[in-house]
């Protein structure tokens, strides 16, 4: 994997709440609640938790990671976030295939994606995360 350049958001260097952020941790979880029902996933509701309401670490305010807010308050998916992100991924190229049967850079892709949903499942089945007779299905 290649990297180009250093420029990406850093994590507040203190793991104490900023004397700026007036939001009690009630407010907090009741906002990740909110958005988790609307659909988010928790690395969404991070960012629109930081760009939206200025709230720069969840687990500093609430002394909960936005994933155990959610697992507590039932709200969890079937899938973790990053297994579904390549799923969706793999999706979309299926159906760009579909319409495009001579495209081969993107059946090669589509092998390479499909082994990562694999490998990463493999690891999911071996936390105890997904269940074990759960496979991927490409159609």
């Amino acid at each position: 994997m290649t990297r180009r350049g250093k420029s990406h958001s850093r994590r507040p260097i203190s793991k104490r709440p900023p004397a700026w952020c007036k939001y009690d941790p009630d407010e907090v979880e009741a906002f990740v609640i909110k958005l988790a029902k609307d659909g988010n996933s928790p690395s969404k509701i991070g960012v629109i938790l930081r760009d939206t309401y200025g709230i720069p670490l969840v687990r500093s305010i609430v002394n909960k990671s936005i994933k155990e807010i959610i697992e507590t308050n039932k709200l969890k998916t079937e899938l973790p976030e990053d297994l579904n992100n390549i799923v969706e991924k793999a999706k979309n190229l299926q159906r760009h295939l579909l319409k495009n049967p001579a495209d081969s850079v993107n059946k090669r892709s589509l092998e390479l994606i499909i082994s990562r949903v694999n490998r990463l499942a493999k690891y999911y089945k071996k936390k105890g995360v997904l269940p074990s007779d759960w496979k991927y299905k490409p159609s």
